[in-house]
């Protein structure tokens, strides 16, 4: 049986946590590979609801889980949401989670840093979350980064410390916020170090293991393709590799063993924060669309732009994510609707393209070309087999898979774990 890797296909916020959880029920173990607190799944389970943003996803199944060094960590969200799942009757103890001993953490200047930086850009901001993830991710690659296994040495950490100040005090100043004093973040950090070091280890030779004795994994994505930081709507992005190649470098394990890459998509669009959104709509359709999908974010609450399908993004997506099946989700917000239009090509400044350009005012400028299908009058909420679907929702279906050149494996038609269609088992490879 083959691994299964999940990521989004559009811009996030496709209900890839329904799907990490209705497949983590069937996988041993379950790892985050990049991204930090700035994402979120919801995950209904009975009469349960929980919002997750660190923690993967198994937790809730009783699988292992794994937060990998391709994420950049808040100690203080982690233990926060630890607290919060445990109160509605959890339990995660190091025997279910496991840290890489090399993430990368967010400490407190990085948010600070975050919102006085979109604070000075005015309204050019980019829609960062503020939560720090873009700094902490510039301090990996700086190589001044403070990781989880430092908080092991001491002697390291305040070494480290004084890099990062150097670095961070110099920006806030020129910013006109508050700066950072060394003792109170090396005495807050000394502090955690018992709380965290129990979870850390080598991920690595774990995951290998794993291999080894044909254990199930699945690799858990955040955000989406097109907020990657080198293929998505830049510079309205994140600031890591969103695509399933990153789950190898994000645990710690070779590309051959990433398996199955599962592609999640709405039967429309949406987007949270600043950036293009060539088929967005404007109207009492758009607000619809909101209002039935329950569009706010899982972790900022913002409410999201809605709009048409856009077939030329998935496809990208899917091209250059690796994608070989589409989950398709929230069909059943689009019951009862005359008409559907699905976006085709773009017209930017003239010239016709069936890709969004590279370049970011042509982007800006890019005007959606559109398909328009009938809707249908029933209902797919609750379907569980094509059967049940009326005619033209798998005519929809059908149109979609032929536009964006992969097929659709998995149809979700309500956020009931079982509300699940599939047509093809991710797990057999």
């Amino acid at each position: 049986m083959a691994n299964v890797a999940v990521i989004g296909a559009q811009w996030g916020d496709e209900g890839k946590g329904k799907v990490v959880d209705w497949l983590a029920s069937r996988a041993d173990i379950v790892v985050r590979f990049q991204g930090g607190h700035n994402a979120g799944h919801t995950l209904v389970v009975g009469d349960q609801t929980y919002r997750l943003s660190l923690l993967p996803s198994g937790v809730v199944r009783g699988k292992l889980g794994i937060i990998g060094n391709g994420v950049v960590l808040d100690p203080e969200a982690l233990l926060s949401e630890i607290a919060k799942v445990t109160a509605q009757g959890l339990s995660v103890t190091p025997e279910n989670l496991r840290i890489a001993d090399n993430v990368p953490l967010i400490l407190p200047l990085h948010p600070a840093l975050d919102k006085a930086r979109e604070a000075a850009r005015g309204d050019a901001k980019i829609g960062t979350t503020g939560r720090g993830i873009g700094p902490a991710y510039e301090d990996k690659v700086a190589r001044r980064a403070i990781r989880l296994c430092d908080l092991a040495e001491p002697e390291t950490l305040s070494d480290k410390l004084d890099e990062l100040l150097r670095h961070h005090n110099t920006l806030l100043r020129g910013l006109g916020a508050p700066e950072f004093e060394k003792q109170a973040l090396l005495d807050s950090l000394l502090a955690l170090a018992p709380k965290l070091l129990p979870f850390a280890e080598a991920i690595w030779e774990r995951l290998d293991e794993a291999r080894a004795t044909g254990k199930r994994v699945l690799f858990e994505g955040a955000q989406a393709v097109m907020l990657d930081v080198d293929h998505g709507t830049y510079p309205y992005v994140t600031s890591s590799n969103t695509v399933a190649g990153n789950a190898a470098a994000g645990a710690g394990i070779g590309p051959d063993a990433i398996g199955f890459v599962l592609g999640i998509a709405k039967a429309y669009s949406t987007r949270v924060g600043s950036g293009p959104f060539p088929s967005e709509l404007h109207d009492e359709i758009g607000k619809r669309l909101g209002e039935r999908g329950h569009e706010f974010g899982t972790v900022t609450g913002r409410p999201r732009r809605c709009g048409w399908f856009d077939a030329c993004m998935v496809r990208q997506a899917v091209k250059v994510g690796g994608v070989q099946g589409l989950v398709l989700t929230k069909l059943d917000v689009l019951d009862g609707l005359a008409e559907l239009k699905i976006c085709t090509g773009y017209t930017v400044n003239g010239q016709m393209m069936k890709r969004l350009p590279t370049g970011q005012r042509a982007q800006a400028a890019a005007e959606p070309i559109f398909e328009v299908m009938p809707g249908w009058p029933g209902s797919t909420r609750g379907a569980r087999s094509y059967a049940e679907l009326p005619a033209e929702a798998v005519k929809y279906i059908r149109r979609i898979e032929e536009l964006v050149e992969a097929p659709v494996v998995l149809l979700s038609t309500s956020p009931e774990r079982d509300d699940t269609i599939m047509m093809r088992d991710p797990f057999a490879g």
